[in-house]
């Protein structure tokens, strides 16, 4: 027992994976005495770990009937373990199972009981096959590539934790004959323990009876000894192993939360942040401020904070409330950190609705001011907020909702306000900065100095006139067969491949080589839909001459459509990848429709009638130490936001009806959890850009403003909702009280529209000829330049044109019907072979996920599968502890690291050569030049 591992509380670690079966061959037998032993063996936590690596999180539906089948197993198998205690006591009045680790020893002593329970519960692993391994089978708490302990709580699960080890020894007695045979059972505790608040019996929990004949029986001879750590039973944790490696398992609700230097730092960040996205917004080139850049600024700004501010405590007079404040509540700590980043995540990116506003302003000559433009985008941010929330007991709440995004995050915080020194090799801290600066100066090679190291094409450097190679294999206009890139920022231009779960990944690429690497090629070389005569891969529509599509040509002096130039003129012409984007589009709408209704349909209506749909985790467990937000604080949300936007179209005059404004809401309602369910376990969303296009574009033909604000509603409410969601999940992870995540993202939002939309206008009325291809300082808005035209194929033009009967590419909308039936043989497959791989296809996953195709190219999708392989494979098999402790801090590095020097774009570095460092910083943000 000495060589035995401990846990973080000072006891031996037991295995929670026992296996039944084998526990015979891990009986050894004394020749001296006759006593037995039950040794424990080494978990696997490579093996144990992999398995999940391929495999989605199960739904609840297939939780439940695979614990109907192991349950039926274990009668069926109750046989195979009678000669365990074949001298003890007969096998079919005290059968042997095995329950889940989540075993709470003193819930069996009541204060009141004279005596201990007649049950018995080994601490042995429940779990399903495909669900990830518990905490005890993958690592124990002394594992140094778990989340570390941030500080010692003063209350939580942590403090009921005894700091000293005891353990309770059972002794089987085997008497020589079975006339003698007795059980004795012996308990010796050095401490008396409370029972830990964040273990619990679950209902599934069975147990070993002892009854009271056997614990009066006596012995004479051997006995078996069975110690059992109760400690490592109780360090329960995530049962995956990726929210294991990313997120703590501990609390303290003490620590200060809503404190007025979170406010300061996060508001400042976002109004500036927010401010330089919608400048930038109308710039090309046009950097972006990430999120992830604000953790990594607001990190020694919080520092300084609580190093320079006065650590006094202020009252308020009582007229104004009586409460206490201060300054500097403490360290700057990771829940302040957190509400920075979710105020951040909401409130920073550029609002949709202004790309509406602009093309309404300047292409259409609708006039606007700046409250209709304010309100408009209030109304489509927020909307989301609410029906976020309604959604959050299906999307945030249940464990397998993983959101791969958060854990990133997460790694990255735990990691910046980790308090211990890990022991044995470099600190995650001290490696996220060498891979940080790494990154940084690493991106200047492939961005600037050797700009072919981004577009390695190596294959048409061999073959350069060689027309089908070069559409194959290139990189810029091709399918990017050639798979090799050195430039992180087109690894992970569709995400971090080191955060997508290895099975997601599996199921994008697949559906990307049989669509793009397949199917297109042949739709292309056979010249279907007259593809031949375009671009393989391009994200613009053409006209019959070859030539990017001219809107201008077929509208009249006042911006309405021209029937008569239109047919002079040309139809509309889609290259392949465009062409194949608008298919699996069509199919996806009804396929996650009919997926969520087969998986997650008893889940969903188990949700309505308010019954738990999953088994709480650990950190669900925690976050009941906080006052939940009621339903109807998001209900009021939703429908005070969605009675502005009706206001909004009214009192301008917009020309879009209500009932238009009523469906374009529907919309999100109905894909919001479909949506949610795929980002949560995949960490990509579903888009309802074609949707919120074509049915406007079909029902109120020929109103192009009328098309923008339905698709910008509509769009940004479902992106919004999602993006809520998500920012609910990682308060979750991070143990955030629900009502101080409420506040901050609606000030945040609110704040940041009102901000922005006042930089837009300011822009508008005093940068001359903004917008104009020759504007002086680069704003030639090309982001509005692609909505205008948008807004005019299916706002003018209209779908009909293109997908009605008769037309082009009419045969697309078959895919609707496809899609589906899609999911239904697989569905059908899994329900009568319930342990057949098929059990884990998932086909919106397939379909959505090559849907950043077109404008992201083959090279993008290539190089990000293989380096997932590396990562999320090879090492996750065959290091799994430096996988553990390492790779999302990796890809928090990679993504940190390449996008701040984008922000620097080829006009500072040409000057940056010329003028010298400060001059062209000067230049660059305060002097207009001519490009």
């Amino acid at each position: 027992m000495a060589n035995r591992p401990v846990t973080s509380a000072g006891g031996p670690r037991t295995d929670a994976t026992f296996d039944a079966p084998n526990a015979v061959a891990a009986l050894d037998h004394d020749p001296h005495m006759n006593t037995f032993t039950v040794e424990e063996e080494d978990d696997d936590e490579s093996d144990a770990g992999v398995l999940f690596a391929f495999l989605p999180p199960s739904t609840a539906d297939q939780q439940r009937a695979m614990h109907d089948e192991r349950t039926q197993d274990s009668f069926n198998h109750s046989s195979d373990y009678g000669h365990f205690f074949a001298n003890a006591v007969p096998p079919d009045p005290y059968p042997v199972a095995y329950p889940s680790p989540t075993f709470d020893p003193f819930a069996r002593f009541p204060a009141n009981a004279a005596g201990p329970s007649s049950h018995f519960t080994p601490p042995v692993s429940n779990q399903p096959v495909e669900s990830p391994p518990s905490t005890a089978s993958q690592q124990g708490a002394h594992d140094p590539y778990r989340m570390q302990r941030l500080s010692n709580p003063r209350t939580g699960t942590a403090d009921t934790r005894p700091s000293i080890t005891s353990s309770r020894g059972i002794h089987v007695n085997l008497p020589p004959t079975p006339r003698e045979k007795s059980l004795e059972v012996e308990y010796s505790d050095i401490h008396h323990r409370k029972r830990h608040p964040s273990s619990t019996i679950g209902p599934d929990t069975t147990t070993l009876d002892l009854t009271p004949s056997m614990l009066e029986q006596d012995s004479r001879d051997g006995s078996i000894k069975m110690e059992f750590d109760f400690d490592a039973i109780s360090e329960e944790d995530s049962p995956f192993p990726e929210v294991r490696a990313s997120v703590s398992n501990i609390d303290d609700p003490e620590m200060p939360v809503m404190t007025l230097r979170m406010w300061i730092i996060g508001l400042l960040l976002c109004m500036v942040g927010g401010s330089m996205n919608v400048f930038f917004n109308f710039r090309q080139p046009a950097p972006n401020i990430s999120p992830l850049a604000v953790v990594i600024m607001s990190f020694p700004l919080g520092k300084l904070f609580a190093f320079a501010l006065p650590i006094s405590t202020y009252r308020v007079p009582r007229w104004l409330g009586g409460f206490e404040f201060s300054l500097n509540p403490g360290p700057w700590n990771i829940k302040e950190h957190v509400l920075v980043y979710i105020m951040a995540n909401v409130a920073i990116g550029t609002p949709y609705a202004i790309n509406a506003i602009v093309v309404a302003q300047i292409n259409y000559n609708f006039k606007v001011d700046y409250w209709f433009s304010a309100l408009l985008v209030v109304a489509t941010q927020l909307t989301g907020f609410g029906l976020a929330g309604i959604c959050r007991r299906f999307l945030v709440q249940p464990p397998s909702m993983v959101w791969p995004q958060n854990l990133v995050t997460c790694t990255l915080l735990n990691t910046l306000h980790a308090e211990e020194e890990e022991r044995g090799g470099i600190t995650r801290y001290r490696y996220f900065l060498f891979a940080l600066a790494g990154a940084f100066f690493y991106w200047f090679i492939p961005g600037y100095l050797f700009q072919a190291l981004s577009v390695f094409s190596w294959i048409c450097w061999i073959v350069p006139n060689n027309v089908p190679v070069n559409q194959l294999f290139g990189v810029s206009s091709g399918l990017g067969m050639s798979i090799l890139t050195f430039d992180w920022a087109q690894i992970a231009w569709i995400g971090s491949p080191l955060m997508f779960p290895w099975w997601a990944e599996v199921h994008m690429f697949i559906g990307f080589v049989l669509f793009f690497w397949i199917v297109t090629p042949i739709m292309y070389y056979t010249n279907t839909w007259d593809l031949a005569y375009f671009p393989l891969n391009d994200n613009n529509p053409y006209d019959r001459f070859g030539a990017f599509y001219n809107v201008s040509r077929v509208l009249d002096s006042q911006g309405r459509f021209n029937q008569t130039a239109y047919n002079d003129y040309s139809p509309l012409y889609l290259p392949a990848t465009f062409a194949m984007a608008y298919l699996l589009a069509f199919a996806l709408s009804t396929c996650v429709l009919v997926h969520t209704l087969l998986y997650h349909g008893r889940s969903l209506w188990n949700g309505v009638k308010r019954i738990r749909v999953e088994q709480d985790d650990i950190h669900a467990k925690l976050m009941r130490n906080y006052p939940d937000v009621p339903d109807w604080w998001y209900l009021i949300s939703f429908v005070l936001f969605f009675l502005l936007m009706v206001v909004v179209v009214e009192v301008w005059h917009t020309s879009v009806p209500v009932w238009a404004l009523l469906l374009s809401i529907l919309l999100p309602c109905v894909y919001v959890l479909p949506s949610g369910f795929i980002y949560a376990m995949t960490g990509q969303g579903v888009s309802l850009n074609l949707l919120a296009q074509i049915i406007p574009g079909t029902l109120i033909a020929g109103n192009p403003i009328a098309n923008m604000l339905f698709k910008a509603y509509s769009v940004q409410t479902l992106s919004e909702a999602t993006s809520f969601v998500q920012d609910l999940k990682l308060g979750h992870y991070v143990k955030v009280p629900p009502r101080a995540t409420f506040v901050v993202q609606v000030v945040g939002t609110l704040m940041a529209s009102f901000v922005q939309v006042g930089v837009k206008q300011w822009m508008f009325d005093n940068v001359k000829d903004i917008c104009s291809p020759d504007q002086p300082s680069l704003l030639t808005c090309p982001n509005n330049a692609v909505y205008f035209t948008a807004s005019a194929v299916w706002g003018l033009i209209g779908p009909t044109r293109q997908f009605g009967v008769g037309a082009l590419y009419s045969p697309e909308l078959y895919a609707i019907i496809v899609g589906a039936f899609l999911p239904l043989p697989f569905w059908l497959w899994q329900r009568r072979y319930p342990n057949s791989w098929v059990k884990f296809v998932s086909t919106p996953v397939v379909l959505n996920g090559v849907s950043y195709i077109p404008p992201a190219g083959g090279i993008n999708y290539s190089a990000w599968f293989a380096t997932g392989f590396v990562f999320q494979y090879l090492i996750r098999k065959r290091n799994f502890a430096w996988w553990s402790k390492f790779n999302y801090i990796t890809s928090a590095a990679l993504d940190s690291g390449t996008s701040i020097p984008r922000a620097v774009d080829e006009r500072f570095l040409s000057s940056f050569r010329t003028r010298g460092l400060l001059t062209s910083i000067f230049v660059f943000y305060f002097v207009p030049q001519a490009p």
